[in-house]
């Protein structure tokens, strides 16, 4: 089944291309607010913590209703219906955000646009490893995070070109009523409808998942996906594989309930703490307070936006080596070589602003974890929680995990200007180091290595029926 000759590549990479293009938007959307937040802030007149914090974390709260909705509604109504509700979403709120006259609006579209990112995050892995052959998985579902990359990159290679330099020791009303403040800050945003439009278009193109097609009751229609995916022969192997998961009555249904089984809690557990240490190790907040982080180590606000995207090529360069590695190496290794780095890392970051120690080697500090981030965590959770969940509850169960990282995501962005204000980034950033230690005890004892098999094989090792 997995000779890969047999195997029509540039189908299956057209199709994992266009559902990928949810994951670009998300890291677009997801990080264009750092580099903009100098400018909207000043424009908003955002002065307290609380404000500050709402603004950046205001559409974590659209992305835990997006991810909580995605799993019963891709279940019922199908993952390519969902996405392309996803992309609508980001076209019109790319638009409308930078359009936005008060933060009321701002906040409310904010939101919306993290719908968007919360439908898109779950559907456009769980899509791709439901259509991708098992071989393969890996490096096709490592793709979306390749998107994501590819988004965080362009919003803030954006970013740093619409944004004219700020003069050092410029004031807060310089700023406000300089060009960023006034209208730069609009364009970055709206710069996300081009491509938001595009994946709205191109998602009519793609066909349903093949395993959803099965799920619920069109066999006929999954056959014919997965013909174009490997041939006749793979057809038929994966579809009797398929149905040997799916029990009697329970095509076509779809119950939350179900994950409370005994033989699925074990997993949901594995997949919740995947997701909430994704986040909680810390590396996100480089994306939305860079300016906070990089203005500690001595840098100015030009600068800063430099080194945004100095982070992000990195982001992209070591996404690309994931990708490689990933189906070769496995998800395990590069899940605890990550954790065990990122520690460190961390823990230098800390110990270099406990003592007052500011310039390039903070830069360099940061690129390395980003690094390490970009290799494993950034990735291998995704493909993990696209695979290790059974086909009659993946979508309800990534629904969950994907609710509980978002969830992750939210106290994290909102509480570091607390924790950076209270305890100082060093303490702060120690805090993400010994959170990295505790993921690499329980990636160690509890996640088991996934590569090379088929989802019904990984479902028939993980799930006690």
């Amino acid at each position: 089944m997995d000779e890969r000759p047999a195997y029509n590549m540039r189908y299956i990479w057209g199709v994992t291309l266009v559902s990928a293009m949810g994951g670009l938007l998300f890291g677009y959307d997801w990080v264009v607010i750092g580099g903009a937040k100098p400018f909207y802030e000043k424009f908003f007149n955002l002065t307290t913590p609380s404000q500050i914090g709402w603004a950046m974390s205001s559409a974590l709260i659209g992305c835990l209703v997006g991810a909580l909705v995605s799993g019963g509604l891709s279940d019922r109504f199908g993952r390519k219906k969902l996405l392309i509700l996803a992309a609508f979403l980001f076209t019109v709120t790319g638009i409308l955000t930078a359009l936005a006259p008060s933060f009321s609006i701002f906040i409310t579209n904010r939101l919306l646009g993290g719908v968007a990112i919360g439908l898109a995050s779950n559907l456009s892995p769980m899509y791709i490893a439901e259509i991708s052959p098992a071989s393969m998985r890996g490096r096709f579902v490592s793709v979306n995070q390749l998107t994501i990359v590819i988004g965080i990159l362009a919003a803030q290679l954006t970013n740093w070109l619409i944004a004219k330099p700020v003069p050092a020791g410029a004031t807060a009303a310089n700023i406000l009523a300089s060009w960023n403040g006034q209208a730069g800050w609009r364009w970055m945003f709206g710069a996300e409808a081009v491509p938001a439009f595009l994946f709205f278009l191109l998602m009519f193109l793609v066909p349903e998942s093949p395993r959803w097609l099965v799920k619920n009751g069109r066999a006929e229609e999954a056959g014919r996906v997965l013909a174009k995916v490997g041939g006749q022969g793979f057809a038929a192997e994966a579809l009797a594989d398929i149905r040997s998961t799916l029990a009697a009555g329970e095509i076509g249904r779809v119950r939350f309930r179900d994950l409370l089984e005994p033989g699925l809690t074990g997993v949901l557990v594995i997949g919740i703490a995947l997701a909430v240490y994704q986040q909680w190790c810390g590396i996100n907040v480089i994306f939305n307070y860079a300016q906070e982080i990089f203005t500690a180590a001595g840098y100015g606000v030009s600068d800063v936006l430099f080194n945004i995207v100095v982070t992000g090529a990195v982001n992209l360069i070591f996404t690309l080596v994931a990708i490689r590695l990933v189906d070769r190496l496995g998800r395990k290794p590069l899940m605890l070589a990550g954790s065990a780095g990122l520690a460190v890392a961390f823990g230098l970051i800390g110990a270099s602003y406990a003592v007052h120690s500011r310039g390039v080697h903070i830069l360099l500090l940061v690129l390395i974890a980003m690094a390490l981030y970009a290799l494993s965590l950034a990735p291998v959770t995704w493909v993990i929680l696209s695979e290790i969940f059974p086909n009659r509850i993946r979508g309800a169960a990534m629904s969950v995990s994907t609710f509980a990282l978002w969830s992750a995501c939210f106290v994290l962005t909102y509480s570091f200007p607390h924790l950076n204000k209270g305890l100082g980034p060093a303490g702060t950033f120690w805090i993400y180091a010994g959170i990295s230690v505790l993921g690499f005890f329980f990636i160690k004892s509890r996640v088991r290595e996934t590569k090379g098999k088929t989802l019904e094989q990984i479902e028939r090792e993980l799930v006690a029926r």
